[in-house]
């Protein structure tokens, strides 16, 4: 299979489709395939006219985690000189001298300004688990199961695991998941406050597609500015994130509102709103 073919990137109407496709190997995070995530993520967020990404996989799975073979041959990236994943704000060199917006605290791995959206269409375990945990929200296939295994592999997280569960489903139910290694089924998943949605197999693609172009019609710039002060706020106190977005709120209008575009905006916002009602 040729290296572009591991990774696919589609781009419609201000969403892009980025796809890990290797479904014999369950989607399994070779070298490769990491690299070709980071391009892509990185084409995507260099695209002007994408507001939005969906992250998937190639069925039957969203992705297996590390390819174990890799890592059994010779460590795969967990032998490389520079880990695969970097601290939150860290280039691609290991600098800090890229804006914090850049990452949103996502290390490398899922490294963009925009909104990620997770379609988790299959099994999504231990580093795959973690690379669903790195999207902004998920929905979920009926087919998904979420699983660490780290434990039971005998390696440790190295892409937020221990930040991103624990914020997702609470502190002691991360325990267990990664105590145990068990599979967590997409019910489960949605009750615990893992995914924010479960949908038939069948309308994953479809429904993540328009949450997505739900995004696409909100102020860019707003958006980015709010999602980089929830990722602020996130790694700090209260009072502290009380006091970041206050700080994101100055910096952001930058002086007095115009009333003219307020005013046009909650025009459109209470037409959309009656449309959905």
């Amino acid at each position: 299979m040729a290296a572009q073919d591991i990774v696919l990137l589609h781009v419609e109407s201000g969403v892009a489709v980025v796809t890990l496709n290797r479904p014999e190997a369950r989607n399994a995070l070779s070298r490769r395939m990491i690299a070709e995530l980071r391009r892509a993520m990185a084409q995507a967020d260099g695209d002007e006219d994408v507001a939005a990404v969906v992250l998937t996989g190639a069925d039957p799975a969203f992705c297996a985690g590390l390819d174990l073979k890799e890592l059994g041959r010779d460590g795969g990236v967990l032998n490389d000189p520079v880990p695969a994943g970097l601290s939150p704000g860290a280039g691609s060199d290991g600098s800090t001298d890229e804006p914090a917006a850049a990452h949103r605290g996502r290390g490398t791995l899922l490294a963009t300004s925009k909104p990620v959206i997770g379609a988790v269409n299959g099994v999504a375990v231990t580093g795959g688990l973690e690379l669903a945990l790195n999207c902004d929200f998920l929905v979920a296939s009926e087919r998904a199961r979420f699983a660490d295994t780290h434990a039971r592999i005998g390696v440790q997280p190295l892409w937020g695991l221990t930040v991103l569960l624990p914020e997702a489903v609470g502190l002691r139910r991360a325990r267990e998941m990664s105590a145990t290694g068990n599979f967590v089924d997409a019910d489960t998943a949605l009750a615990w406050g893992l995914v924010n949605h479960v949908v038939p197999h069948d309308e994953l693609l479809p429904f993540a597609r328009h949450l997505a172009t739900d995004i696409t019609t909100s102020d860019s710039r707003a958006l980015r500015t709010l999602f980089d002060t929830y990722e602020r706020g996130s790694l700090t106190t209260g009072a502290e994130a009380w006091r970041l977005e206050g700080e994101a709120a100055a910096s952001f209008h930058g002086g007095p509102v115009d009333p003219a575009e307020i005013e046009r905006r909650r025009h459109q916002v209470a037409q959309r709103g009656r449309s959905q009602l």
